[in-house]
């Protein structure tokens, strides 16, 4: 399925009936855009992707705070500028995203009226005690009842998952995940906990309770996280925050990386290249196979997934080549005696560094 083109209108905090422990929207989005405004930016933006010659859906969102939670009328005045639009054929639909508990009947009902195809859950966590710790103001029945009462009025779901809040561990963050899992949504993202400068946060990092999770931790939890959802074929549309200048300005601690998604694959791939070489030692130039698309996980940042496995096998060489006849996801090790292959989603978590 292609991935729409998105429109982007960020509305940080609106509708948040809670200032979650975690939260300061502001270092993303400075004002908050009015509705008279939104027209104009959709314009713009129409006018770039015009310039393309690929032909895609396209799909206004509305980003950040709780868009359900706001009053109806307000609701409505920013629903109402993308109508136009669609009426056009210029927008096929809008997205959004939201608290679990602001979704009644009576709203999905009327966002359906509108042209909401996509609802972006904020689960967090189904662990009731990480939600209360992190100052949520729902429960993970919340959460679950959202997400089920969405897919049986046809929306497409979305969940947003965090990982390292207060109370979190990895052992909660996979059951978060198997029930998530077990509600069937269609797609995740997930994003590890940030210290930010006037986010509730920042006062228990200072005092020393609360510590986010080091790189090497969170790799530990996503590198688990993402392949029990790929074996459930449950796609991952993002993992960490994007970054932006203000982000940067305001992150004062935490595992934050403009390409954490990279990274996670990138160690996913180390580590099958590293149990392929345990398993069927071969000379001291072993030669690998990957799919193109997964050449560069395999290489790492800076070739250092290779350079850290001559070092580990105290190989001379390693060569590393691809072809579209390697499925994605899969590693081919050349030896004597033939091929050797490995494929991420059959990859124990036991045997995940």
């Amino acid at each position: 399925m292609t991935t729409p083109r998105i429109i982007p209108i960020f509305l940080p905090h609106l509708g948040c009936r809670e200032r979650c422990l975690f939260c300061n929207q502001k270092t993303a989005v400075k004002e908050v855009p009015s509705p008279q405004s939104v027209r104009e930016f959709i314009e713009a933006s129409l006018h770039h992707f015009s310039s393309h010659a690929e032909e895609r859906k396209r799909q206004v969102a509305f980003y950040g705070g709780s868009f359900t939670a706001m009053s109806q009328r307000v609701q409505v005045s920013y629903l109402n500028e993308v109508q136009p639009f669609i009426a056009a054929g210029k927008i096929n639909s809008i997205r959004l995203s939201t608290r679990p508990d602001a979704l009644s009947e009576e709203t999905l009902v009327m966002l359906k009226e509108y042209g909401v195809k996509t609802v972006e859950v904020g689960v967090q966590s189904m662990m009731d005690e990480v939600l209360l710790l992190s100052k949520r103001g729902h429960t993970a029945e919340d959460s679950a009842s959202a997400i089920l009462r969405l897919k049986r009025r046809g929306y497409e779901v979305g969940v947003h998952l965090m990982i390292g809040l207060p109370g979190d561990t990895c052992s909660k963050f996979l059951q978060s995940l198997d029930q998530i899992i077990g509600l069937k949504p269609d797609f995740v993202r997930i994003h590890p906990t940030l210290v930010l400068k006037g986010a509730s946060l920042e006062a228990l990092w200072k005092s020393g309770k609360y510590s986010p999770l080091t790189m090497d931790e969170t790799m530990y939890w996503l590198k688990k996280g993402i392949l029990r959802l790929e074996r459930a074929f449950l796609p991952v549309a993002r993992i960490g925050l994007q970054s932006t200048n203000e982000l940067e300005e305001h992150l004062l601690a935490g595992p934050f990386h403009p390409a954490l998604h990279q990274l996670v694959d990138s160690a996913i791939f180390f580590d099958m290249a590293e149990i392929l070489l345990q398993k069927h030692p071969d000379g001291l130039k072993p030669v690998f196979f990957c799919n193109p698309k997964d050449l560069s996980n395999l290489q790492g940042q800076k070739n250092g997934n290779i350079l850290r496995l001559k070092s580990c096998f105290k190989l001379s060489d390693i060569f590393v080549f691809s072809s579209k006849e390697v499925n994605r996801g899969t590693l081919v090790l050349h030896t004597k005696a033939g091929e050797v292959s490995m494929d991420r989603r059959l990859l124990k978590i036991s045997e995940l560094n």
